[in-house]
């Protein structure tokens, strides 16, 4: 399991851009017949992404969590976005089509991860915080969450926000995740932009072809930087950055959430007048 540490905006605004990928970008998330976990400092998020092809892969908690197993202490979801896989916890097993989700709650202690065909490998992604109780495992189809559609094809960000877990809909002690794409045509997400103090996020691109790219923005509104991104990478968002981004042509992405609440609206808008 990969450490990062948290950063100040004072510090970001003078780091070039090696330094800006080395501290936030996330990379080979998908390693054949691997998990692949980063644990940030920032909300003490956990991002990781396993592609089982022949074998059946678990989740151990390492010695990074100092627990006697992964979710002794934790709550973790998991979206697929490969092929047919099963997720199987402490024994029962669900079966995960592409873009199928599940919330895993605290106390689980045994996660088995399998590709239903070896050929199309499913791909899991998952983020898990620290958690204060329990609350059931609940397997997501996205037929069956709350859609909000935003955007215009006029201002290029025509797009669909499917919302996995969140209050009212899946229970969870902070995490929140769920999944946008945009349509062909519209490119920007997010913006206008906006930071939220009280919570971090992590996103996910995919869905871009080898020879596309997403330029994702962060940083203070009147300091804000950038990172080139690829199919398939995640980038961590601490809560005093902005989050946002423009591709090279339409993609699809997943966000996760957490920290002090789980108010999907709790943001702090920035006008476009006023980026810098």
């Amino acid at each position: 399991m990969e450490l990062r540490t948290a950063s100040s905006p004072r510090d970001v605004k003078h780091y070039d851009t090696a330094r800006l990928r080395e501290e936030f970008l996330i990379r080979g998330l998908f390693p054949a017949d691997d998990v692949k976990m980063v644990y940030s400092h920032i909300d003490r998020i956990i991002t990781g992404g396993a592609m089982p092809v022949k074998e059946t892969l678990t989740l151990a908690a390492g010695d990074e969590l100092r627990a006697e197993y992964f979710l002794q202490r934790r709550e973790m979801g998991i979206i697929n976005i490969g092929g047919p896989g099963t997720v199987t916890v402490d024994g029962t097993a669900y079966a995960m089509r592409s873009r199928d989700g599940i919330y895993i709650g605290r106390g689980s202690k045994d996660i088995a991860l399998r590709s239903e065909d070896p050929a199309n490998p499913a791909k899991f992604y998952f983020n898990s915080c620290p958690a204060h109780r329990e609350y059931p495992t609940v397997l997501i189809r996205p037929e069956d969450c709350v859609r909000v559609e935003l955007g215009s094809l006029e201002t290029a960000n025509h797009r669909t926000i499917c919302k996995y877990i969140l209050p009212g809909q899946v229970e969870s002690c902070q995490l929140v995740m769920g999944m946008t794409h945009l349509e062909p045509g519209s490119v920007w997400n997010t913006m206008p932009c906006h930071t939220h103090d009280r919570r971090m996020e992590v996103y996910l691109y995919f869905d871009l072809p080898e020879d596309a790219f997403v330029m994702h923005f962060m940083g203070e509104g009147t300091e804000t930087r950038h990172i080139i991104m690829r199919n398939e990478e995640a980038v961590i968002s601490p809560s005093w950055s902005i989050h946002s981004g423009a591709g090279s042509r339409n993609y699809t992405f997943i966000w996760g959430m957490c920290g002090e609440n789980q108010d999907f609206d709790d943001m702090d808008g920035i006008d476009t007048k006023d980026l810098l």
